[in-house]
């Protein structure tokens, strides 16, 4: 854990008391704690969290936009980050030294973040060096760790967003002749085909056997995608569109542009969380929707939007286990330890992962 410290591992283990507590007790004291805490005390959430903790968020949004919002909040002590590690990690670098960043449950994690790690990606980036010079930038998914977004930072790169992922390959194209994007082939691959940027001219770098992937004259190669994805998002397949137009011809198909490009080719639209949330809201009532994201997010705006006919592209896909993983007993033994003055579960980035991760987010802000 060179890159970064993780605290009061050892408490990581939810008390059984916890497991014997009744959910309106729970809600009870999560309440009285908030009322208590009152200022001192921030709970960003995530749009892929639970609805029995979503309840007590103070902001719902994506990653990036939650770690921006806890860095404006300059009263919180307490960053209560309802979402997985690499968020809870940014939230770290964007806030004040003054304020503690708790992820209630260390399991909550990415595993798209995680199919990157920094030791293969210092090993690619050396044999990248050694086929194509310095002709390569870094970009980076904020789905990424903070030692991946160090990486990027100093190798004069930025992080994208789902969002700007379009600007900031257009904007690195312009820095050097490739690009290397990390760690979702998909989101890299649907971005740069959007761009013009033809099949052909694109490789994979596999980690695991350290190899590029491609066909045709090296020297053509503009986008260089790592190996990895989501696994939520890569269990949509053609099928599920398939399907959707056969029982439902009028139905309007939006995906996440983390779904594989031939979902996405076939789909009526694709953007980010955030834009699927605004579609769905400016979406005429009585209109119908299949919706290829996070069953949590999906569920939550088939509840909310009661006018409109939504389902899942996917009937049978589950809620993302690792980005699920915070609960309400979580959520409320993270404020009983706060209130104790005992925080477990701090995530704190070291200094220089820290400043260097920021130079990647800082060129992203500064242009998207």
């Amino acid at each position: 854990m060179n890159m970064m410290e993780l605290l009061n591992m050892d408490n990581a283990s939810l008390p059984e008391k916890y497991k014997k507590m009744t959910y309106p007790e729970m809600e009870e004291r999560v309440w009285e704690i908030k009322q208590k805490l009152g200022k001192k005390l921030f709970i960003p959430g995530h749009h892929y969290q639970k609805d029995e903790v979503m309840k007590f968020a103070d902001a719902a949004g994506d990653s990036l936009q939650l770690a921006q919002i806890s860095s404006l909040n300059k009263q919180a002590d307490y960053i209560v980050f309802c979402g997985v590690h690499f968020m809870a990690e940014t939230a770290d670098i964007l806030t004040g030294d003054h304020q503690k960043v708790i992820l209630p449950d260390m399991r909550a994690g990415c595993s798209m973040a995680d199919m990157a790690d920094i030791y293969q990606t210092e090993r690619a980036w050396g044999h990248l060096q050694e086929m194509f010079g310095d002709t390569i930038l870094p970009l980076t998914y904020v789905n990424s760790t903070a030692a991946i977004k160090a990486f990027v930072g100093k190798n004069g790169g930025a992080t994208v967003t789902s969002s700007n992922a379009h600007s900031m390959v257009e904007w690195a194209l312009t820095q050097k002749e490739r690009i290397l994007f990390l760690p979702d082939q998909h989101l890299g691959r649907n971005t740069a085909y959007e761009l013009g940027i033809p099949l052909d001219k694109m490789a994979v770098w596999d980690p695991h056997v350290n190899t590029l992937i491609y066909e045709g004259d090296a020297e053509d190669i503009k986008v260089i995608l790592w190996k990895g994805h989501c696994s939520v998002h890569e269990n949509f397949t053609v099928s599920n569109v398939h399907e959707v137009r056969e029982k439902y011809p009028q139905m309007k198909i939006i995906v996440h542009p983390e779904c594989r490009r031939e979902v996405v080719e076939i789909s009526d639209l694709n953007g980010s969380t955030k834009y699927i949330i605004d579609t769905i809201e400016k979406a005429d009532a009585g209109s119908s929707w299949a919706i290829g994201t996070e069953m949590n997010l999906v569920k939550r705006l088939i509840g909310k939007h009661k006018d409109k006919h939504i389902i899942s592209l996917n009937p049978n896909m589950c809620p993302c286990m690792t980005m699920n993983r915070i609960d309400l007993p979580h959520l409320l033994w993270s404020l009983e330890k706060i209130e104790e003055g005992k925080p477990v579960n701090q995530i704190v980035v070291d200094k220089d992962t820290s400043d260097h991760a920021m130079l990647a987010l800082q060129r992203m802000l500064d242009r998207a």
